[in-house]
């Protein structure tokens, strides 16, 4: 798959999502996406900036959502504009796909929304590349249904019928709990779309705040050594200057002044597992 003018699968070089769970200013995803265009040249990888308008999944109506989708889409395109990086980001509705796509790159459709046909079927037909996301409900091999049909509606809108990632982000395990199962990558590479692993919302506690969502980030480089292993084609991760003051997610946030190191031993392993296949 040709994504950001990048191939992509599980045969070819590891390439990562990255950035703010939810967008809070247009300083701070600056600052984000500088060390990660600063990161992608160093590591020599294709780095696409993440960054949500709207998380219309809380927990508390009282919890940050983001600034909206009209000021969310200006700091996206500012962020693409001032850094090179292409940028991703979520899409709740179908009426919001085509402002949505006339600005970003990646489209993405979240967990909770995998078995939403109309929003699949109109972010399918927009023609941008679109991360599906497996919900933390469903098997993995129930994501080939989601797949079929994405490109369904691709090919009626005469775009790319296999311009489409599906994403691995845990499963529900019991009261406030998500296990990752990576049989689900082998699983779903099955379908023909290359793979991303979502390593941070896998170490999610959803609601194990009470009124939020808890997490266990020192186990995200375990989990990436786990996914990067099994040849996967790409990585997600959330990432923030100071998760415990994030305005969404910081429990599940990896640091961004820890992320070059994390996502540098990743690429290592990822060259080594490929390599052997290859070979």
């Amino acid at each position: 798959m040709l994504l950001c003018g990048t191939q992509v699968g599980g045969d070819r070089p590891l390439f990562l999502i990255a950035g703010p769970c939810a967008l809070e200013s247009e300083a701070l995803s600056l600052r984000v996406a500088e060390t990660l265009a600063g990161l992608a040249q160093r590591l020599g990888l294709l780095v696409i900036f993440k960054g949500s308008f709207d998380k219309a999944n809380r927990t508390s109506g009282e919890a940050y959502r983001g600034p909206g989708m009209d000021e969310g889409l200006a700091i996206l395109a500012k962020v693409r504009a001032e850094t090179g990086l292409p940028v991703l980001t979520d899409v709740h509705e179908a009426a919001q796909v085509p402002a949505v796509a006339a600005v970003v790159d990646v489209l993405q459709t979240p967990a909770f929304l995998a078995r939403q046909s109309d929003l699949i079927a109109a972010a399918a037909a927009s023609g941008r590349p679109v991360n599906i996301k497996k919900a933390q409900f469903m098997a993995p091999w129930d994501m080939a249904h989601v797949l079929d049909k994405a490109r369904a509606a691709a090919r009626e809108a005469g775009v790319e019928p296999d311009n489409f990632l599906l994403c691995e982000r845990g499963t529900s395990f019991g009261y406030n709990a998500l296990v990752t199962d990576l049989r689900s990558l082998a699983v779903m590479a099955e379908t023909g779309a290359p793979v991303v692993f979502d390593a941070t919302h896998s170490v999610q506690a959803p609601g194990g705040r009470g009124a939020s969502s808890g997490g266990a980030r020192e186990h995200v480089p375990l989990l990436c050594r786990g996914a990067v292993a099994a040849g996967l084609a790409g990585l997600f991760l959330e990432t923030h200057p100071d998760p415990d003051r994030a305005l969404s997610d910081g429990p599940n946030s990896w640091p961004l002044d820890q992320l070059e190191a994390l996502v540098a031993g990743l690429v290592r392993l990822d060259a080594f597992v490929k390599g052997g296949m290859r070979g």
